[in-house]
């Protein structure tokens, strides 16, 4: 099944994570997809990752705390092979927050409050 949330529909290396365990996405890597990634911590858990990982787009010790918190939030685990999380985005990962991000993507978006908009009134 492809990605459907708006992040990670269409990106060729979550695609890939999707489907193909040679494709995962792991502390070293760099790229435009990583940088999705970090928007998806954010969005999903409101994980801030250091900046100079945020500008670098890169994996680095941050972003896999991250990804780690994540999984131990959610419980993802592959239990074939492991006994607790780690901090690689692979597959069960990159279905579980695409599937999260598209709830969130879905919802309404409530209207805002009257008492908390700061009315203002311009003079012509």
């Amino acid at each position: 099944m492809a990605l459907q949330s708006r992040l990670f529909q269409g990106d060729p290396a979550f695609e890939a994570c999707l489907t193909n365990d040679s494709a995962h996405i792991s502390p070293g890597a760099m790229g435009p997809h990583v940088g999705k990634l970090h928007t998806a911590l954010f969005i999903l858990d409101g994980f801030s990752v250091r900046h100079g990982e945020l500008s670098t787009q890169r994996y680095g010790p941050s972003t896999a705390a991250g990804v780690l918190t994540y999984k131990r939030r959610r419980n993802i685990i592959n239990y074939t092979y492991q006994t607790q999380p780690d901090n690689i985005v692979g597959k069960m990962t990159v279905a579980a927050m695409d599937a999260e991000l598209l709830r969130k993507q879905r919802m309404p978006v409530p209207p805002p409050d009257p008492k908390t908009i700061a009315w203002t009134t311009r003079r012509a």
